[in-house]
């Protein structure tokens, strides 16, 4: 099911300048037992996220009603928020007074293998490297064609997720998900500088991690200290938690970081 505007099954513009430049952002939500998780964090990154580009997000109390109308007779789903500048007549320069575009949709939670979460995942490095743009980095906006390059480098199923690096060779996370290494009592992430997603995830672990007994920082990372660590993980709003097992020659054990910061998420959630 699918809003734009405000109406089922809308439809978006030719000129919309999202569709034309990727000139907006998004937020993918998990919903659960019919409520949607950790919204007003979620509504504050997408609000955040639009003041940096310039674009006046959705009230809050509208999105909320949508995603309701969206969620009735649903238990558990996905929900996709996107705002876009709106329609205008060609060229780069944004046009004053534009009306945002907001589309709400609805869609199936992924089907992840169990072994994911239980026993952890399998990644490699992509060959892309991500471009240096500070004005953008953190953001999650529309133009994420690195993205869909990086995870078009690959279709073994056995591989669940790729490792990007930006041009300077720091690690910046991975192709839909957040970094975390663990080296002996500290947390590190690496640092949103010129590319990459700050996610809501993210920001929840670094305020988490002091109650599991650990510091938290982020740090400009390389796949050396990738590979040093005593533990990787992944994360984000869908997945939650997952621990890295195996990325090239370097197999790791089972950790207990992982299921420890994963307990304390749910914990919250509830």
């Amino acid at each position: 099911m699918i809003l734009v505007n405000g109406q089922e099954w809308g439809c978006v513009s030719a000129l919309d300048r999202g569709l034309a430049y990727g000139d907006g952002v998004f937020r993918t939500l998990r919903l659960r037992a019919g409520t949607v998780l950790q919204w007003s964090r979620q509504y504050a990154k997408l609000a955040g996220d639009c003041a940096r580009i310039g674009i006046e997000p959705p009230a809050g109390m509208l999105l909320q009603r949508e995603i309701a109308e969206l969620a009735r007779g649903e238990q558990d789903a996905v929900i996709k928020l996107i705002v876009t500048r709106g329609e205008s007549a060609r060229g780069y320069a944004p046009v004053a007074g534009a009306e945002p575009t907001r589309v709400v949709l609805r869609s199936p939670l992924p089907e992840y293998p169990p072994g994911h979460r239980i026993e952890g995942v399998r990644v490699r490095v992509c060959d892309l490297r991500l471009a240096w743009q500070p004005q953008l980095a953190g953001i999650k906006h529309l133009n994420r064609l690195e993205n869909v390059l990086a995870r078009s480098e690959w279709r073994d199923p056995a591989i669940a997720e790729g490792l990007l690096f930006d041009q300077r060779d720091h690690l910046t996370g991975g192709t839909m998900s957040n970094v975390f290494l663990l080296r002996q009592q500290e947390l590190l992430t690496p640092e949103i500088e010129g590319s990459g997603v700050a996610g809501v995830t993210r920001a929840r672990l670094l305020t988490l991690a002091h109650r599991a007994g650990y510091t938290a920082r982020s740090a400009r990372l390389t796949l050396q200290d990738v590979l040093d660590a005593d533990e990787v993980m992944l994360c984000n709003s869908l997945i939650g938690i997952w621990q890295v097992r195996e990325l090239a020659h370097r197999r790791w054990p089972a950790g207990t970081a992982t299921p420890r910061l994963r307990g304390l998420l749910e914990r919250e959630d509830d």
